[in-house]
């Protein structure tokens, strides 16, 4: 079963998931990004499908086009901005001890979510 979870800044859907994996399919709208975060728990492997975006990762900036990658480790600082004018799609997978929605720490957000 897919769940599907919309966000001020788009959508996402798990697509899969099993102990210590998850797979989710990101959609971000032209000119929204999200929050520059953290997580504890997991590592996360991105693959941008379509689209073009721009990257925080740590003190790195990536600029991101369809079929790049890119490996977030765990703890590290990583937001994501679409820059285009189409909707950006990037495939997120994550690998960790727990994969919840409130693995999260964030220290800027467009939505003044905590």
């Amino acid at each position: 079963m897919i769940v599907r979870e919309d966000r001020p800044w788009g959508s996402f859907e798990v697509l899969y998931e099993e102990e210590g994996m998850k797979v989710k399919r990101i959609i971000v709208k032209p000119g929204k990004r999200l929050s520059l975060q953290s997580h504890t728990n997991r590592t996360e492997n991105w693959l941008v499908v379509s689209g073009s975006a721009f990257m925080h990762l740590d003190n790195k900036k990536i600029y991101l086009l369809e079929n790049q990658t890119v490996f977030i480790p765990k703890e590290a600082r990583h937001r994501i901005e679409n820059i285009g004018s189409e909707d950006l799609v990037f495939v997120e997978v994550q690998r960790g001890s727990y994969l919840g929605e409130d693995d999260i720490v964030r220290y800027e957000d467009d939505f003044n979510r905590v």
